[in-house]
């Protein structure tokens, strides 16, 4: 299954030849010209990782489709497309997981998608196995906590002497019905010896 990516930015000439290169690295590729475009892309389908250009109609087209980005369920990995780059702190601020500086060599480019997907995919298996971890814990703690109350203690104190009294009205049936299968057992004994004796 091919993965998928969103491209979005506003100079179509970029968008097209970075849709080509990826297309032909075995990518499915969905493009959009603006903020606004990419924002309801993501809104309407699921993508493994979003690539943006930062200025786009405005200054700050850019981080609204990070935002948009990480806002959606399905968490996919996020790389700011940028001619301007910045530093890694700011980078952060914003969202993004990787910075693209363009222009970039096409081996260059494919080498930092794939690290980048790698990274991505180990964090979200990390994040996703810690999770039921975590939600396990809770609920058996909850349940020791409700069940340590000393009021089930003595409720279990109490029951266990009517089980020891229950228990010697057992032998007693077992007792009187044993005598009752000996003389069942005699019977045709002696039928056999009166036949016998005739």
């Amino acid at each position: 299954m091919k993965r998928r990516i969103l491209l979005v930015d506003d100079e179509v000439a970029v968008l097209l030849t970075l849709k080509a290169v990826l297309e032909i690295s075995g990518f499915d590729v969905d493009t959009a010209t603006s903020a606004r475009e990419g924002k309801s892309r993501i809104r309407h389908r699921e993508y493994e990782m979003v690539i943006t250009d930062m200025r786009m109609e405005d200054e700050h087209a850019g981080k609204e489709v990070i935002a948009a980005a990480k806002e959606a369920s399905y968490n996919p990995a996020i790389a700011l497309l940028t001619a301007f780059p910045v530093d890694d702190e700011a980078l952060s601020t914003m969202g993004a997981d990787k910075m693209l500086v363009k222009p970039m060599h096409t081996r260059i480019l494919l080498q930092q998608l794939e690290a980048l997907f790698a990274r991505h995919t180990a964090a979200k298996e990390k994040a996703s196995s810690k999770k039921p971890v975590k939600s396990a814990a809770k609920k058996s703690a909850a349940v020791v906590k409700k069940s340590a109350p000393a009021k089930k203690t003595v409720a279990a104190k109490k029951a266990a002497p009517v089980v020891k009294k229950a228990a010697p009205a057992k032998k007693v049936v077992a007792k009187k019905v044993a005598p009752a299968k000996k003389a069942a057992a005699k019977k045709p004994v002696a039928k056999k010896a009166a036949k016998k004796s005739r």
